[in-house]
Formats: C-alpha cells, structure tokens, sequence
C-alpha cells in the first residue's frame, strides 16, 4: 500500500486523487465470474425426409462461404480526400514583389505574375535584373512585400502552365556506356531555345514596367537578409 508521507502537518506528498491510484482500489475485486462460453459443435445432426435418406444426417453448423480470394492481397484504402490548390494569400496580387525565402534563389526579390493550378506561384526575377528565371515557388516559403510593380493588362501566355516545367524523360545510359565515359562528366545540354524566348518575352514587360519606378530596379537586385539584432516579425515588408 502507498502512502502519503506528509511533508508539513497537514500536507501530504500526494494528493487524494493520487494516493488512491497509487493504492489501485479502482481495480476493485470481482464479485462474479462470467458463464463460459458454450462451444458450439462443428456440425449439427438435421432430419432428412425420405426413404432411402435414412432419416437424419450431419451437416456443417456455419455454411462456408461460396467465394473466396485467391490469394490474399492487402487492399489499399480508399481516400476521399481530393487534392485542391492552396488558396492565395491577399496580400499576394500580380505584380507584388515577393522575397524568396528557400531554395537555389533564397534572399532574392522576385515579381509575381499568377497562380498555377497547382496553387504555386509563377514568378520571374527578371531574369536580366538579379538573374532569376521563370519559376515555380510555394507561397509558404516567401514573404510579401508592400512593393508593387504595375503591370497593367499584362497576362502571361496561356502556355505556361504546370506542365511547362516538366523535366523531359532521359533515358539512362547502359552500364558499358557508363564503363567507357570512365567517371567523365555528362556533357550539359542546351538550353531550349523556345523556353529562352518566353522568358524575354515576359521579362521584356516587367522590365518595362520596373525602369518607370524609381530605385526600383536596385531595389530587386539587392538581396534579403537579416543582420545581428533584426528580427523579421518586427519589420514591415
């Protein structure tokens, strides 16, 4: 039995309530024992109408079932969750200038252009200003600025899609190939031609839009980042 020492008159090292589970009382004892289950027999003896059936015969208690799988395979389980694109951030409209925040451009300024039906963002540097290209990003990994470029009517082709960015299927070099190259590196292969248009035909746009602001031009070639003291939940962006 565990007791309570007491570390000053009238105050115990436990409370009740842990005294008493410690103790286990709330087990408490059995009072009456369950009937035993009754096993019931394989097979059950039924009458059998006529003649030459002689009168009674053993058939199964339980009836087996009529189909069976052939093998047991796990079935996966149905989910009736359906994808859907993230929902934008308000203070996220075409021409924002949005501050990477992960990724091979992390700390770079970009301007938004749309919303992929994916829910990620469709932003471009330009390229000619700070060097980043068309490119996808998560909204969760940036941060808004109160910047905005105006861009007017401006709509990005229709073409550049989720799709767009899909890396082409290579095929994989044999193992002989492999043995002859001995360890040289694989040799990089041209940027496509159609995708280097798209990038000035949007780029030629936005940067037509940035020369009419002032600075603004530094400004998204400069990088983000924090120095000793500064912490971002305490700036205006």
């Amino acid at each position: 039995m565990a007791r309570s020492r007491q570390l000053a008159p009238g105050v115990g090292r436990f409370s009740r309530s842990q005294a008493a589970s410690r103790r286990g009382l709330y087990k408490g004892l059995k009072k009456s024992d369950k009937p035993a289950p009754t096993e019931t027999p394989a097979f059950k003896e039924v009458t059998v109408g006529g003649d030459k059936n002689s009168g009674t015969r053993l058939v199964p208690t339980f009836k087996a079932p009529r189909f069976y799988p052939a093998e047991d395979v796990r079935q996966p389980k149905k989910s009736r969750k359906s994808p859907k694109p993230a929902k934008l951030r308000s203070t996220i409209v075409p021409g924002t200038v949005l501050i990477l925040l992960a990724g091979r451009f992390r700390g770079k300024r970009v301007v938004f252009l749309k919303q992929l039906e994916s829910g990620l963002l469709l932003v471009t540097g330009p390229y000619k200003i700070n060097g980043v290209p068309l490119r996808r990003v998560n909204q969760a990994y940036v941060i808004a600025t109160s910047t905005k470029v105006d861009l007017g009517e401006f709509k990005v082709d229709a073409k550049i899609t989720d799709a767009y960015f899909a890396k082409p299927a290579t095929k994989s070099s044999s193992a002989e190939a492999e043995f002859f190259e001995e360890g040289k590196p694989k040799a990089k292969e041209a940027f496509p031609e159609a995708k280097s248009a798209d990038q000035k035909e949007v780029d030629k746009t936005v940067i037509a839009a940035v020369q009419k602001q002032e600075n603004l031009a530094k400004y998204l070639k400069a990088t983000f980042g924090l120095s000793k003291g500064q912490f971002p939940h305490q700036m205006v962006f």
